[in-house]
């Protein structure tokens, strides 16, 4: 049996790839800290989570006792649970936070410490300045935009929320009248963040022109087992299985001993090498699209989790996806 926890996004789409893989006898279990069956409606059983982190750990080993669940795939919370992790495996149950070790999870999701990590073992990454103050924020960006544009962000955070590229020469209102542009004026920026009542700490890096990928794996304990990479194309998103990116996100992914369904991201400079952006510990917002290539990956997690066969990826070129919104009806099962 498996217990998919609430997570940042997909939850629904890793319920589904799930389901298709298994075999109708085995039980998928979902929860959710909020009413949302659009969610869950797809497992066999769904539960609303408790809000309360201090009893989180307790009611999740509680359901997977009274319910035989052998897996739990951690989702918003892997650090709480990571640190319990001890708990989980006393009472037969393994548990997946996208790292095998609770110091694991803290460097790939401290974006300081993880390009610190990277640079020391030989991956390629966008060099990062970690910055608390406005102070350092100027004199930093001064130093870097002598070797290019200038890009900022949270040290933590998901959804790309924080991200802006600075420019002395942005228009100051620019950030206000289209904050999708993500471009801000240096003078601006740094005078809000000086009047924050507790600046949240930046890593300032150097912003690179190239495309972004985006790379979906199933990793075990570092082993990469399966993954996919995606890439934006205007409107649309394209697939690849090789190439430089899918490359250096596999070595990073065995380097920081990744452990579930995650993804590691990577960005082009303007000669089309790939550097790491981040790794995400966890199933990504796209993880559903690459069913549409021949692959997939919660079905794959799922069934070698479970020690089940696992489905047969059967690749399929040219293919180009855009996601669209659909209307569902929450009455009932969704």
């Amino acid at each position: 049996m498996l217990l998919v926890l609430e997570g940042h996004s997909s939850q629904r789409d890793v319920i589904a790839g799930a389901r298709d893989a298994l075999p109708p006898s085995v039980q998928i279990f979902a929860s959710h800290r909020e009413q949302r069956p659009e969610i869950t409606g797809l497992a066999d059983v769904a539960w609303t989570e408790p809000s309360d982190n201090t009893v989180r750990v307790d009611w999740v080993i509680d359901k997977a006792l009274s319910n035989s669940i052998e897996v739990v795939l951690a989702g918003k919370f892997g650090q709480l649970y990571e640190a319990h992790r001890g708990r989980f495996e006393a009472n037969g149950i393994r548990l997946v936070t996208g790292c095998i070790s609770l110091e694991g999870l803290q460097i790939v999701e401290d974006k300081g410490r993880f390009t610190a990590a990277a640079l020391a073992g030989g991956l390629n990454c966008i060099p990062g300045v970690p910055v608390t103050s406005s102070e350092q924020l100027v004199a930093v960006y001064h130093d870097l935009v002598l070797q290019g544009p200038v890009c900022v962000k949270p040290v933590a955070g998901v959804y790309g929320q924080g991200f802006w590229r600075l420019s002395e020469n942005t228009d100051p209102f620019r950030c206000f009248a289209n904050a999708s542009a993500c471009e801000a004026n240096l003078r601006v920026f740094a005078d809000t963040y000086a009047q924050a009542k507790t600046p949240t700490p930046l890593l300032l890096m150097p912003y690179l022109s190239g495309s972004e990928c985006s790379i979906d794996m199933v990793c075990e304990a570092g082993d990469v087992i399966a993954y996919v990479g995606r890439r934006k194309q205007g409107y649309y998103q394209t697939f690849e299985r090789e190439g430089r990116a899918v490359d250096l996100a596999i070595r990073a992914a065995t380097h920081f001993k990744c452990d579930g369904l995650v993804n590691v991201q990577t960005r082009d400079d303007g000669e089309g090498i790939p550097h790491l952006l981040e790794i995400n510990p966890r199933y990504s917002g796209g993880i559903g699209y690459t069913r549409e290539v021949g692959v997939n990956l919660p079905g794959i997690f799922a069934s070698r989790r479970l020690s089940l066969p696992e489905p047969i990826s059967q690749w399929k070129m040219g293919v180009r996806v855009k996601p669209i919104n659909v209307a569902i009806s929450l009455d009932g099962r969704c």
